[in-house]
């Protein structure tokens, strides 16, 4: 079977592993000022952090529409048995509905929902493209991989501001004063398909992130080891590597992947946010 992986910007898989194998990547629309931009295209996260620290309002994200699904699934229907799109959780954005619709036109799309977003949907993105390089499954086999690989993704993240989380109505500003006040970094997790506070942190970033880690992963039993990310909204690079030497020190992945989050995620989060994302076994 010829089959063709898609996805769009939300999963924040790096550009290497997005050519390594052949993905197709639907960039997501980010508003700035009312001004539409494809995500990693004709805008960068630095270009948001800059905007707002000069005082310009945060931006926002649009959810992909049904002509742009059509236009993308159509470059490859017709050249491969199957198209397997997976797409950011439909709690998150309408992007995953539309790219159903746009599906239907089609006998050989189909759309997953990953649940999820960042590179917890990357993870999905990543064990669809490996099963079809192998070229052996069907289309409706991997899709019964994916659907039992979706609940076992576990994806969390802490935050070190939260501004762009009340801006996008995520956080109500009480919470996000409080927060800074008390020096605290609550720590965001995906859970069904929803983002939820998992737990909150105090102290220096650093401190906050390497406690987490610990947390996260410290006598944690039963994870797939083949792969974790390392996911940031742009982070000294000496927190990356304490960040990512933690992670070693309480598993023993066969590789630690540092990626950066793209501007529909930072739009969100903001800059300085870490998170980590691996999978459990069955």
């Amino acid at each position: 079977m010829k089959i063709k992986i898609t996805t769009d910007s939300a999963s924040d898989l790096c550009p290497e592993l997005y050519d390594a194998y052949s993905i197709a990547v639907a960039p997501m629309i980010v508003l700035k000022e009312n001004q539409p931009y494809q995500d990693g295209v004709n805008i960068s996260i630095n270009d948001i952090f800059s905007h707002v620290e000069a005082g310009g309002s945060h931006c926002t994200t649009s959810a992909l529409n049904i002509g742009d699904f059509i236009e993308l699934f159509s470059h490859y229907a017709d050249s491969y048995d199957a198209v397997i799109h997976v797409s950011i959780g439909s709690g998150f954005s309408s992007s995953c509905q539309n790219a159903s619709l746009a599906a239907a036109e089609f006998s050989n799309v189909y759309v997953v929902d990953s649940q999820n977003l960042s590179s917890g949907e990357g993870l999905v993105v990543l064990r669809a493209a490996e099963l079809a390089r192998e070229g052996t499954r069907t289309a409706e086999e991997i899709l019964s991989e994916l659907n039992d690989l979706i609940p076992r993704i576990d994806t969390s993240f802490l935050l070190d501001r939260l501004d762009y989380m009340v801006k996008g109505g995520r956080c109500s500003a009480v919470t996000a004063m409080g927060a800074t006040l008390l020096h605290l970094h609550p720590c965001i997790e995906v859970s069904e398909g929803k983002l939820r506070v998992a737990r909150k942190y105090r102290g220096s970033l650093k401190k906050c992130l390497v406690s987490y880690v610990k947390d996260r992963l410290e006598n944690t039993e039963g994870l797939e080891l083949q792969r974790c990310f390392v996911t940031h909204s742009g982070i000294d690079a000496e927190i990356s590597r304490e960040v990512q030497k933690t992670v070693a020190e309480c598993q023993a992945f066969e590789s630690i992947l540092e990626t950066v989050a793209g501007c529909t995620i930072t739009c969100h989060c903001g800059n300085n946010t870490l998170g980590i994302l691996y999978v459990h076994s069955k």
